[in-house]
């Protein structure tokens, strides 16, 4: 199966709205989706620091911020 990730913080309302806006997406296309707290993982906070949310696909950056809904669903619709 698929997977992305989205590096974020617990306190990120931009983050929360990403998860929110991925799940449409979870439901068109089966994927598993792995949620990193760059707070938690010292070795992501240089990498991602306030630059989160960002999705990540196959060491990709899709997107960060706000989801790219047509950047993730071509990704997605090229693994088919």
């Amino acid at each position: 199966m698929r997977r992305l990730t989205v590096y974020s913080r617990a306190w990120c309302h931009l983050c929360d709205d990403m998860l929110a806006a991925l799940q449409p997406l979870r439901e068109e296309f089966e994927f598993g989706l792995d949620v990193i707290d760059v707070d938690e993982r010292p070795e992501f906070e240089g990498l991602y620091g306030e630059r989160v949310p960002v999705l990540v696909a196959d060491d990709r950056e899709l997107c960060q911020y706000r989801l790219d809904t047509p950047a993730v669903r071509a990704y997605l619709l090229n693994l088919r």
